[in-house]
């Protein structure tokens, strides 16, 4: 794999990456009144983003109906307000308790897979994302990140079934089009993911996706198209090092060493600021 489209990769799926979700408290008139109202009290906290109210009025619920079926919600709740605490672990087990009583929502198991891979658990929450796509095929979510970690990991075949699947269920989305073009530069089909970087830069014309485009047209040998596009990329953030290092690459390609020399240490200035 080449390095630099796999930081690139990772990059892109760190900044696509879900923050858990929060959800809502149901309406529901058959409930004590004071498990509604903590549960009233905890959206509110959690809206204000005071996680100490949210997880107080959170874990009173619990104590107040130990029984009631709705404690999924306020356990998988409850994970994700401790997380924003930066009680990992205590997050971690709550959304554990969660999945344990309802192993087969979508949401606790998103909850926990956008949490584990937060605390660089990558193939613990590779495989709740494996889990997602098997119980909602249709989320596409699921399918991106299990591509992306799958990809990180090895393992190109889930990736590429992943990246056809997508194709199949939601072939305009910019994670469709991302996941395809990180495989299919990272098993070197060079002139396959220009396609898919072309119509991700159509949507998103970031200096990353116009770096991770020279590279493929640099294996190809295709020197004009990649000097545009890092030309391109450079205007649109001069400051991005990897694109000083393609360009050196280029150059050296084209035997003026001299700036290919410029180019490789203006990266490492630019990597050391």
């Amino acid at each position: 794999m080449n390095k630099n489209l796999s930081y690139i990769a990772l990059a892109v799926t760190a900044l696509l990456s879900p923050s858990p979700a929060i959800a809502d408290a149901p309406n529901t008139p058959d409930l004590p009144q004071e498990y509604i109202e903590l549960m009233g009290k905890a959206d509110i906290a959690i809206a204000d983003k005071n996680w100490d109210e949210a997880e107080q009025y959170l874990l009173q619920a619990l104590s107040s109906n130990p029984d009631n079926p709705l404690n999924v919600l306020i356990l998988s709740n409850l994970g994700v307000v401790q997380y924003n605490l930066g009680r990992d672990s205590l997050a971690l087990n709550s959304l554990n308790k969660a999945h344990y009583l309802a192993p087969r929502s979508v949401t606790v198991l998103s909850n926990r897979a956008d949490i584990l891979l937060a605390m660089g658990r990558d193939s613990i929450a590779n495989i709740d994302y494996a889990a997602i796509s098997s119980l909602d095929s249709s989320n596409i979510e699921a399918r991106y990140m299990n591509a992306m970690l799958s990809l990180r990991q090895g393992d190109t075949l889930t990736s590429r079934q992943q990246c056809q699947a997508m194709i199949d269920i939601a072939a305009d989305s910019i994670q469709t089009n991302i996941a395809n073009a990180s495989y299919l530069s990272a098993t070197e089909q060079w002139e396959k993911a220009i396609p898919f970087y072309t119509k991700i830069l159509a949507k998103d014309p970031s200096s990353h996706f116009y770096g991770a485009r020279a590279v493929c047209y640099l294996m190809l040998g295709r020197l004009n198209d990649a000097s545009a596009d890092i030309t391109t990329g450079l205007e649109h953030n001069p400051t991005d090092n990897e694109l000083y290092l393609y360009r050196a690459y280029l150059n050296k390609m084209r035997y003026m060493h001299d700036d290919a020399l410029d180019d490789l240490r203006r990266a490492l200035n630019q990597k050391h600021q």
